[in-house]
């Protein structure tokens, strides 16, 4: 059975490939996997259907078979260890990998996502002015820490990882102009990545559904 994907059917990224359906389209392609997409409106994704495949009501799920996952690291770690092409042979360096994984999600993405929630949210409250300067310190050390380790290296731990794949994922979200302008190899890095053939063309897919979306019929 072809696995099923589900994603926003008008995505509030406005098609910058930010939205976390794309981590796992990237993984897909990545490891040469043909894959469904299931479009859903914000009303549908908050109905019992997809409750019972995402109990949050979010994007995106994954299905193959009987198997229904959610939470985009899990799938992207699921396709790894399924498929070849994301995670090392060596067993040690797989560890490694898997660890940079969650690295992306849980230390480094959390101050990010703070970030950019106040911008997008909190600009008239009175507390805006005062809270942005301790938001921006911390990413800011998140990036300058990231940066140390990664120095001249192409990529976190030898050859491109499903660690690279998130990490990638999750810098992007900081927009350009943006925070990673202060360390050019981060900048690099995340080029590197978005200059990968499979990430080209995950980035078509998701961004053609948003320019769909935006036709005079809609989708």
């Amino acid at each position: 059975m072809t696995p099923i994907l589900t994603a926003f059917e008008r995505s509030p990224d406005r098609g910058r490939g930010l939205a976390r359906d794309m981590r796992v389209r990237w993984a897909l392609e990545e490891v040469g996997v043909a894959y469904a997409v299931r479009l859903l409106s914000f009303e549908a994704m908050k109905q019992p259907a997809h409750r019972a495949l995402h109990p949050f009501g979010q994007i995106p799920t994954y299905q193959d078979g009987d198997l229904v996952l959610f939470e985009s690291g899990a799938i992207v770690l699921h396709l790894a260890e399924h498929h070849p092409g994301l995670l090392p042979v060596d067993a040690a360096a797989r560890a490694r990998a898997i660890a940079w994984l969650f690295a992306a999600l849980n230390t480094v993405e959390p101050p990010i996502v703070e970030r950019g929630m106040a911008l997008l949210f909190e600009r008239d409250q009175p507390w805006y002015a005062e809270r942005m300067p301790m938001l921006e310190q911390r990413v800011d050390t998140r990036l300058a820490q990231l940066s140390a380790r990664l120095g001249d290296a192409d990529w976190l731990d030898g050859a491109f990882s499903a660690g690279d794949l998130m990490m990638v994922s999750v810098l992007l979200r900081l927009g350009r102009p943006g925070p990673l302008d202060a360390y050019p190899n981060l900048s690099a890095y995340v080029a590197r990545g978005e200059a990968r053939p499979a990430y080209r063309r995950a980035f078509a897919e998701q961004l053609a559904v948003f320019t769909a979306s935006q036709a005079p019929n809609g989708m």
